[in-house]
């Protein structure tokens, strides 16, 4: 009897999901390769034409081929921010984790404070321009590393916490120093957890739209997610193209995540399971 409900319950979860999910991307995929007097439907019909080429290459060619420099934008935000990401957070975990007191309490408190308190935009701006990094690449960089840091430290710290202080100990005793320790001993032991941040965090950055709205204006600095705008407008919007966008700027971090997901659930519960 419990198996029979078991199997009932995991099967109305399978439907459920299939639901939320494929369902939505199906109804993606079907507008995106209509023509712009069907696609304004907005419903499952089958398309009676397939301009799927002309679609694409319309959503490329748009605004003097503004996709492409986007795609570029998006990359270079997107690595250099996650390998920024990846050294500042795994360094002050590993200092919060072995330095227990009250200043460390209050830096995890301070972390726990990024991830619950949202983001403020207008003093992001304010700070931005301050520093002359206001619609420039590098201050968006700074920007996203800001906005995820106290996340990828709570990933951090919890699987450091897992890893025996007897290596810091043996290390120390051999004459290595505190960025030698970290760097040659510690952050090797990292993989797992340094993969997760990685993808999750890559994902999460690719897919920024209120950030680069706000910080980065201008079609010269557009990233992916931005593009959108391009076809809409207030009396009118281009469906089947906008469609056709997503799709295009969806595929990479659903591949990222379909190759890698079982990567992304073992770095986030290996510190538990160790510890």
């Amino acid at each position: 009897m419990r198996a029979l409900r078991r199997l009932g319950a995991e099967s109305v979860t399978l439907v459920l999901a299939t639901v939320i999910f494929l369902v939505p991307f199906a109804f993606m995929l079907l507008t995106a390769v209509k023509d712009q007097t069907q696609a304004t439907d907005l419903d499952f019909a089958w398309p009676t034409d397939w301009p799927i080429v002309a679609n694409f290459v319309a959503v490329v060619e748009a605004r003097d081929y503004v996709l492409l420099r986007a795609y570029v934008n998006s990359t270079v935000i997107t690595v250099a921010s996650v390998a920024l990401l990846v050294v500042f957070a795994s360094m002050a975990a590993f200092v919060l984790q072995r330095r227990p007191g009250r200043v460390s309490r209050l830096a995890g408190f301070l972390v726990l404070s990024g991830l619950i308190i949202p983001p403020a935009v207008v003093p992001t701006i304010w700070l931005l321009q301050a520093l002359g990094l206001f619609k420039t690449l590098p201050g968006m960089i700074l920007a996203e590393v800001s906005f995820h840091l106290s996340f990828a430290m709570l990933l951090f710290r919890a699987f450091i916490a897992a890893i025996p202080r007897e290596l810091d100990e043996a290390a120390q005793i051999d004459g290595c120093g505190g960025f030698r320790l970290f760097f040659r001993v510690i952050f090797p032991l990292l993989r797992p957890v340094t993969i997760t941040v990685i993808l999750v965090s890559s994902v999460n950055i690719f897919n920024d739209f209120v950030n680069p709205l706000y910080l980065l204006p201008g079609d010269e600095n557009a990233t992916v997610q931005v593009t959108l705008y391009n076809f809409q407008s207030q009396y009118n919007t281009q469906w089947n193209l906008l469609f056709m966008d997503i799709v295009l700027i969806t595929i990479p971090p659903l591949l990222l995540f379909i190759f890698f997901n079982r990567k992304i659930v073992a770095g986030m519960t290996a510190g538990a399971v160790k510890g």
